[in-house]
């Protein structure tokens, strides 16, 4: 007799959420020249973190620490908040993995945004629980409509980005913390806040660990530039945090990760001096863009989306220009974000790639 897959594992397609550079690399038989499509920093870690990284590199053989406590001390310490309101995964992505895990049985509800990030759609559709996708309104994500959804539905998750990937856009914390106070008790909101590092801090809802049914996380894969090393974490009451403790991988956070991690949170002068070449960045793709006809969004992120001005043909046509010039780039794949590209921020020497490129491709156009 064959080996059975669960009849959930049975009926999902074979799929990955993204397609990364690496397979356009191979498929299309050359290296980008400008990989400015995944989100990641290109202005990387600091000093100070490749340092503690070169040093303990002759340290990979052992496993990493299973209580992630350094780096947990740190985060306490830096937020002001008790060590238990915090978990440590293997990125935003594993901590979605878990939150699911904890929450959805076959069958169960869950809301989130129609052409958000779909990774966490790919962690429901694993558990088995039933997706609603609510459009996006003027580029933003829907509060209300979200809202709405979740109580008719009895949604067991809601899942919200701020500020948004895929558009960049960012709702007010006066909006979040009303969105929040209107979220039903059974319901966990799920705040994902990937991109909460460029975003002033007295801009963002205050943190209150007494919720017991909302979850904050948030990374060190963008602003502090460790990608490659998975390291993210979550925000929150103390028996919902405890919680991930019954499910996650206790040695799934790397050593290096966890150390680096540590280092990259102390060292907020570096921070800030990323975040004003992502500023500059962002406004010089813009201008690039915008001499060639093609508008762009105000983006809280670190990346810009650019208004191909068509439809998703056209948008998809742009950035296999793009591509085909060794420009890595990605695009929303349903309507109507789909009308535009995504475009994360430069070097000074991607950009005079991408201006180059831009000259070219716009004759073809």
């Amino acid at each position: 007799m064959k080996p059975k897959f669960t009849k959930i594992a049975n009926d999902l397609p074979v799929s990955v959420p993204f397609v990364g550079p690496e397979s356009q690399e191979r498929e299309n038989k050359f290296k980008f020249d400008a990989r400015m499509g995944a989100n990641e920093s290109v202005f990387g870690p600091s000093k100070r973190v490749m340092n503690v990284i070169k040093a303990q590199a002759e340290q990979v053989w052992q496993y990493g620490d299973p209580e992630s406590f350094d780096l947990l001390q740190t985060l306490s310490e830096f937020y002001k908040l008790p060590r238990d309101n915090f978990t440590i995964g293997e990125g935003i992505d594993g901590l979605l993995g878990n939150l699911v895990r904890l929450f959805i049985e076959p069958g169960d509800n869950v809301v989130s945004s129609l052409g958000s990030y779909p990774t966490f759609k790919y962690h429901v559709d694993g558990f088995g629980g039933n997706m609603s996708l609510v459009p996006y309104k003027n580029n933003y994500e829907d509060l209300d409509a979200l809202l709405s959804a979740t109580k008719k539905s009895k949604a067991k998750i809601l899942y919200l980005s701020n500020p948004d990937n895929p558009m960049g856009t960012f709702h007010s914390k006066d909006r979040i913390f009303d969105f929040i106070e209107n979220i039903p008790d059974k319901t966990i909101l799920c705040l994902d806040e990937a991109y909460s590092d460029f975003v002033d801090i007295n801009e963002l809802a205050p943190i209150d660990i007494e919720k017991e049914n909302v979850i904050r996380f948030r990374t060190f894969s963008k602003a502090y530039g460790l990608a490659g090393l998975r390291i993210g974490y979550g925000i929150g009451n103390k028996k919902l945090v405890e919680a991930f403790n019954k499910v996650r991988n206790h040695f799934g956070v790397n050593k290096l990760g966890q150390i680096a991690a540590k280092i990259a949170l102390e060292d907020q002068a570096y921070l800030q001096a990323v975040l004003k070449k992502v500023d500059k960045s962002k406004k010089d793709i813009a201008s690039i863009f915008k001499k060639f006809g093609f508008n762009s969004l105000v983006s809280r992120t670190n990346f810009l989306p650019i208004n191909s001005g068509g439809d998703g043909k056209f948008a998809a046509k742009l950035m296999n220009c793009l591509i085909q010039e060794r420009i890595f780039v990605r695009m929303p794949s349903v309507k109507p974000l789909n009308s535009f590209i995504r475009i994360t921020a430069g070097t000074n020497n991607h950009l005079t790639v991408l201006d180059d490129a831009m000259k070219r491709i716009i004759k073809k156009l």
